[in-house]
């Protein structure tokens, strides 16, 4: 199974979603093996969006990611990162398909609801980054054979 990291911006905790998106997630199959809430700082945003070091909206973006707390949450699946980003949809929110979390919660290109990584070696380093390995959890899930084909987990 697939792991992948998904944070809940700060535009989430203050539009009272939180529920709503963890919900949606976890209606669809996906299985939660990590949950905290965190203040991020700085540091780890420097970090975290290192690819947009050079852009000039870099600040901008941190300093929105430190506004309020996120949620980070790491998710488990069956092509879980796919299917995050699916459910997600498009970065911007204006643009979204209806039924994607940022289609239905989101009218913006930089608050857009949720972070989801965008590939395995970028999954693996950011939920190692926002999560230390002893606060990822490996339980089974008894609702496996209900949510997939035997030879899919």
């Amino acid at each position: 199974m697939e792991k992948t990291l998904v944070l809940l911006k700060p535009g989430t905790l203050q539009r009272a979603l939180v529920g709503e998106v963890i919900g949606r997630f976890e209606r669809k199959g996906l299985h939660l093996c990590g949950l905290k809430m965190m203040q991020l700082d700085d540091a780890i945003l420097s970090e975290h969006y290192a690819h947009l070091a050079e852009k000039p909206f870099f600040q901008r973006v941190k300093d929105s990611m430190m506004a309020n707390p996120v949620i980070a949450l790491c998710l488990e699946g069956t092509d879980a990162i796919e299917v995050v980003r699916t459910l997600c949809g498009p970065t911007n929110g204006r643009k979204a398909p209806a039924g994607t979390i940022r289609g239905d919660f989101s009218m913006s290109f930089q608050e857009n609801i949720v972070h989801a990584s965008d590939g395995p070696e970028t999954a693996k380093a950011e939920v190692a980054r926002f999560f230390r390995p002893e606060e990822i959890f490996d339980w089974k899930a008894n609702n496996l054979p209900a949510t997939y084909a035997n030879d899919e987990f």
